[in-house]
């Protein structure tokens, strides 16, 4: 029988992933570590109380549509329902702006800063995702640097596995094709440069 609060590990392309979650929605997603043991010891760190479960539907659906986009399939996550109730409003903000993000393609800092408005800065924008408590779900990923380099990632594999993400998507920056985008690229994307 599913369960009104819970948490579940499941596999994916990119490795064991979990998902804990009440009756609202998702209060978590974790990426992959080392070792489903070092997985399980995050989850129950963060959500000491949440017991393993079977999933209700909705977030079964949520945890096919992240093996999807995993395995490359570009899934829109934004139907997927998150229990952001305990965070700032500052972080709401920055996480409902970065899920407007569509897969395969990325921004900056700044230009995420922007959207979300008011007194948000890159900075702003960048301390907010690194306490991201739902990866995937809010793209965090899908942020990068105004140089063109990748910028920080808090996951486990920091950097490498953001670089991993984005190709799976074959990410590329925000906006109309270029000269240097060849007709595949265009309409797939390209990952940036790191």
């Amino acid at each position: 029988m599913a369960s009104d609060a819970g948490f579940a590990l499941f596999a994916t392309a990119l490795g064991d992933c979990a998902v804990a979650w009440n009756e609202l929605g998702l209060t978590g997603v974790w990426l992959p570590d080392t070792s489903a043991g070092r997985l399980r010891s995050r989850l129950t760190r963060r959500s000491p109380r949440v017991l393993e479960a079977l999933p209700p539907a909705p977030v079964a659906a949520a945890i096919a549509a992240v093996k999807r986009l995993l395995a490359g399939e570009r899934t829109d996550l934004l139907d997927i329902r998150i229990d952001d109730s305990g965070l700032d409003g500052f972080d709401r903000r920055v996480y409902a702006a970065a899920r407007e993000i569509a897969p395969g393609r990325v921004v900056t800092y700044a230009t995420l800063a922007a959207r979300v408005g008011g007194v948000a800065s890159a900075r702003a924008v960048g301390q907010s995702l690194g306490r991201n408590p739902f990866p995937i779900v809010v793209p965090c990923h899908r942020v990068v640097a105004a140089d063109g380099e990748l910028g920080g990632f808090s996951a486990p594999g920091g950097s490498a596995t953001k670089r991993r993400l984005l190709r799976i998507e074959n990410a590329r920056l925000e906006g109309p094709a270029d000269l240097f985008d060849s007709s595949e690229t265009a309409a797939a994307g390209r990952a940036p440069s790191a």
